[in-house]
Parts: C-alpha cells; sequence; structure tokens
C-alpha cells in the first residue's frame, strides 16, 4: 500500500472485500429485518407487503450506506460504516401505526420531513452535544430497551395477548387462544438458549452473528415442528425493483414530523458519537466538516428511507465494533456490504422467507436483541458520576419514571388535546425531554470539547439503539 494512502482508502483485492462486506451483512441482518417486521405486523399488513418492507429496508439500507462510505460533495463521512433502521424510531412509529389518523403513510411523511430537517440541522448538530451527556444518553438508550422489550416478549408469546373481533357491528377486544402455547413458549426458549450458547463458547465472528444463528436454527426447528410454512417464499418472485410510495403519497402532519424530528436530533446525537469513535479506531481526522458530512449523511439516508417505503436510518454500531474487532479499516469493505444490501433488497424471495420466520423464533432473538439495547443504556449510567454528583440520581430518577408512563398507564394522557397524543404515548421521546431538562436545571451546560470526549466514550462501547 503506497504511504499516500490512508488505511481508511485501501482498496482491497475483490476476493477480501467480498469476505469481509458480507461479514458486516451478517452482523446488522438480524437488526436490519427487526424495524420492517415490527411495523409492519402492527400495522396489520398482509404478509406480502410486510416481505416488500424487509426488500425496500435492505435496498435502502444498501443505498444509505453507499452515500456515508463514498461520500458526495458535502454529505458522507467517508468511514467504514455500515447504515439501518434505528430503534429509536420504533416507539415513536407504533404510536403513530395505532392512530388511523396517521398510519403507514403519516409515518412516510414524516419520515421524510424528518430527514430533509436533518439534511439542514446537520451543521449545527455537535453545538447541541452538551445537551446530551451520559446521563442523558444512557437514560435515553435504556428506556429504548425497556420499550422495545414489550416487542421481543409478545414476540414470544406468538403475537398480541388480545385480538380485536367484531361482534354486531362492534370492535372488542378478546383474547388470543394462540398467546402463550407451550410449543411456541419452546420454540422461543430454544432459541434464546442457542444465542446464549453461541455467546458463551463461540469466539471472534461466531459469537458477532449468535443472533443470526438462532433465528436461523428456530426456523429450522419451527420448520421440523411444522410451525413454518414456505407457500408465500415459494410463490415469490427472485428478483423485483423496489418501488418508491408503493403505499401511496406519504401525509404529512405536523405531531408527528414534530415526533419523528426529535427522534432525529437523538439519532443523530448517536452517530455524532460513533463517528468520534471511528476516528480513533482508524486513525483518520474526524473534524467539525467532516462531522457535517456524516450527519448530512444520516439525513439523506432517511430522506431516502421515507422516498422507498421505509424508516430512519443510522450507523450501527455493531459495525463499528467489527472495525475495532477485526482491524480492517478501509471504508471500502462496508461500500461492498452495502452494495451486497442493496442486492438483497432486489430478492423478494429473501425477503419473503425472513417474513416467514414464525413470531416465536423471533421473541427468543428479540428478547437478546432489545435486552442488550437497555444493558448498554446500563452500561453507559455505570461511567455516570453518581456519588459526587447526586442530582445525577434524580435526572436518572424521574426521566426513567416519565419514560415507563405510556407503557404502565397507556391511558394517562387520554384527556390532553388528541394532536398530542402521538408525541405524549411515546414513551422515548417524553424521557429524552425530561431528561435533558433536568440536566441543564441541575447540572447546567458543559463545554463542547468535554461533550464530544463524553460522546466518543461512550460511543466506543455502545451497542445500537
Amino acid at each position: 500500500m503506497s504511504k499516500d494512502i490512508h488505511p481508511v482508502d485501501e482498496m482491497l483485492p475483490v476476493p477480501k472485500l467480498l469476505a469481509l462486506g458480507l461479514q458486516h451483512v451478517l452482523v446488522m441482518y438480524a437488526g436490519a429485518v427487526a424495524v420492517p417486521l415490527i411495523i409492519g405486523r402492527a400495522l396489520k399488513l398482509p404478509p406480502e407487503d410486510v416481505a416488500f418492507l424487509i426488500s425496500a429496508d435492505l435496498f435502502a439500507c444498501g443505498l444509505a450506506t453507499l452515500v456515508q462510505c463514498i461520500g458526495f460533495p458535502g454529505v458522507g463521512i467517508r468511514l467504514p460504516v455500515m447504515m439501518g433502521v434505528t430503534f429509536a424510531s420504533v416507539s415513536p412509529m407504533l404510536s403513530m401505526a395505532a392512530s388511523p389518523d396517521i398510519g403507514l403513510l403519516g409515518i412516510y411523511g414524516s419520515v421524510i420531513a424528518a430527514g430533509v430537517f436533518g439534511i439542514i440541522v446537520a451543521p449545527f448538530i455537535s453545538r447541541l452535544l452538551p445537551l446530551f451527556p451520559p446521563v442523558v444518553t444512557g437514560t435515553i438508550i435504556m428506556i429504548i430497551g425497556i420499550s422495545l422489550m414489550r416487542v421481543g416478549i409478545n414476540w414470544a408469546g406468538g403475537g398480541l395477548p388480545t385480538i380485536t373481533k367484531v361482534v354486531d357491528g362492534v370492535p372488542g377486544a378478546f383474547p388470543n387462544p394462540n398467546y402463550g402455547q407451550l410449543q411456541g413458549l419452546g420454540i422461543a426458549l430454544f432459541v434464546l438458549l442457542f444465542i446464549l450458547g453461541l455467546i458463551k463458547w463461540g469466539t471472534g465472528f461466531l459469537a458477532n452473528v449468535s443472533v443470526l444463528l438462532g433465528i436461523v436454527a428456530g426456523a429450522a426447528l419451527a420448520t421440523l415442528l411444522g410451525v413454518m410454512h414456505f407457500d408465500k417464499v415459494g410463490a415469490a418472485p427472485w428478483g423485483a425493483l423496489v418501488i418508491p410510495f408503493k403505499f401511496g403519497v406519504p401525509q404529512f402532519q405536523l405531531v408527528p414530523i414534530v415526533t419523528m424530528c426529535i427522534v432525529m436530533i437523538v439519532v443523530m446525537i448517536e452517530s455524532l458519537g460513533m463517528f468520534l469513535a471511528l476516528g480513533e479506531m482508524t486513525g483518520k481526522t474526524v473534524d467539525r466538516e467532516a462531522l457535517s458530512r456524516g450527519l448530512r449523511a444520516d439525513g439523506v439516508g432517511t430522506l431516502l428511507g421515507g422516498i422507498f417505503n421505509t424508516f430512519p436510518y443510522t450507523s450501527f454500531s455493531q459495525n463499528v465494533g467489527l472495525v475495532s474487532v477485526t482491524g480492517v479499516r478501509t471504508r471500502w469493505v462496508t461500500i461492498t456490504g452495502g452494495g451486497i444490501m442493496l442486492l438483497l433488497g432486489l430478492l423478494p424471495k429473501m425477503a419473503a422467507l425472513v417474513e416467514a420466520v414464525p413470531q416465536v423464533v423471533l421473541g427468543g432473538a428479540g428478547l437478546v436483541m432489545f435486552g442488550m439495547v437497555a444493558a448498554t443504556g446500563a452500561r453507559i449510567l455505570a461511567n455516570v458520576d453518581f456519588k459526587t454528583n447526586r442530582f445525577n440520581l434524580f435526572i436518572v430518577a424521574i426521566s426513567v419514571g416519565f419514560g415507563l408512563i405510556p407503557l404502565v398507564a397507556p391511558r394517562f394522557f387520554h384527556n390532553l388535546p388528541k394532536d398530542l397524543q402521538p408525541l405524549l404515548e411515546s414513551g422515548i421521546l417524553l424521557c429524552a425531554v425530561v431528561a435533558v431538562l433536568l440536566n441543564a436545571f441541575f447540572n447546567g451546560l458543559g463545554s463542547g470539547k468535554a461533550a464530544e470526549a463524553d460522546a466518543a466514550a461512550a460511543a466506543s462501547s455502545a451497542q445500537h439503539v
């Protein structure tokens, strides 16, 4: 390699690029397909539409990754980054999905608006870092994980505990007879134990893809038990284009847009920390201009997500961790990974196969995936000074309390204006707003340099949210 070429820009032989790029794809695959599965099933979409959401997500993952890694004028960090849908957007989108006035088209409108918002505010985000010290980010990430755990638990149970039926023209909630069946719980437990075994005794790459391998093992068991069916997989075409605006023209409503823009700020703060950590790992200087380009690519990726029928995008920290583990610093590896994701998005049969995986299989994996998000928040909070600064205890305690309101008391804000419901029903956003305000009240605002150092330190050990 020429001394004039930085390791980040090094071009490796094609076979090595393909192998390392596929490794990045496998590490993120389970997390990448989780969000379209959650949202598609929450909206009660037909299986073929859920499969399309998965294809669209993989396709947009590839597009966003290429924008971030190849870089264009003013856009793209040009570091080894893989982009995927952020879990931080799931809880607000579930609230929107539950509202008949918003639905899928309202979600897409808010995603597109948030993408444009992200492009505009990218140069200013780094100045907001003092508002998000570890005591704030750790609390938010922990609430994200706790909010998502109910999804994983219901998956393990085989769906939702109640189903809606129309009796004499009146809709009502009735117990789901398939919920908590012994066979389903056994499959979910098998997947969980399989993943834990790989984490315990697997090494290197095998441990890194333990969740994906657990889903594969669970799907094999479900097939043997006659629970997993492949009719729709066989009927799905081998290739198809991802059509923009497949479900119709997006609808733009104020409260969902504001909600998603707040999510975008939290996501971009997280990305900023990832970029700083990645700069240290690769030995590449990440200055204010580079940060702006990277954050702007988050906005462009989210805009593309809304156009191509999917959701907000951010850098996946599993892949940032993989850079540290493998020591391979070239961005051409993740560019190759982005190309593989793009190709997978054009294979509907692959998406149909993922959609066919029973919920109980995903439940065993979801307990690990979503639980790790909450554990990451706790890990970040472990580095917060609670001993000499008792105010931090109150920040965490009260913020977590507000974040849990929509989970434990869904009708708590029922009598407040209807337009505010999507905002108030998101525990993540309530937690974020309260944590930021309490931290500013108790601790004031620190310096920008100290905030950048804290963000890089938190991101270097964090799992993706």
